[in-house]
């Protein structure tokens, strides 16, 4: 079983950040240096289970590949008190398909607690209104995530959260697991 580690050094080169909704997904994406966290896009999210060959899991894993992505964050939303509930199960299953579609990128899942809530007070500070920040909001909250994420890479000299690990190589349904299983590794 091929596993792919990202423990190296924060290196230069730009990341990406995704906040996974039931709907859309928001993408951000840093400068080179990861500095500084800016909207991409909003994708509307395939029906049905997500894997690696879903059309938004590709559009994003090829979002990485021309940006030249060193990592991407994926927000994990926790409850305040810190549990997770069926959302982050969702994003977790995202981050494993994501991870699969984007190899060797690494993915990440980062703490995502008050991420929309925060692009909405953001979005409403700028002056839109509640209906026309609708279509960004999912954009705004992956610019939060992402710059979450670059002010601990400065701060620590690490990458956050948690590593997505994913079975590179297919298996045979005899082996008794489903081919490209995922799991994450705190760190």
């Amino acid at each position: 079983m091929a596993r792919r580690s990202d423990d190296a050094p924060v290196t230069r080169g730009a990341r990406v950040a995704v906040d996974v909704g039931s709907v859309r997904v928001g993408v951000a994406a840093s400068d080179p240096d990861g500095m500084l966290a800016t909207p991409v896009a909003t994708v509307r999210r395939a029906a049905g289970t997500v894997h690696a060959t879903s059309p938004d899991v590709v559009r994003i894993a090829d979002e990485v590949r021309e940006r030249g992505a060193q990592v991407v964050y994926v927000g994990l939303p926790r409850h305040l008190s810190g549990a997770e509930g069926s959302s982050a199960g969702a994003a977790r299953a995202y981050a494993v398909a994501l991870a699969q579609a984007a190899a060797p990128t690494g993915v990440r899942l980062v703490d995502e607690r008050m991420s929309t809530v925060s692009a909405h007070h953001a979005l409403q500070a700028s002056g839109r209104s509640g209906r026309r920040h609708r279509e960004v909001v999912d954009q705004a909250a992956a610019v939060v995530i992402l710059q979450y994420a670059l002010d601990a890479e400065r701060a620590t000299g690490r990458r956050p959260g948690e590593r997505v690990d994913v079975d590179l190589e297919p298996r045979s349904p005899a082996s008794g697991e489903a081919a490209g299983d995922g799991t994450t590794t705190v760190e």
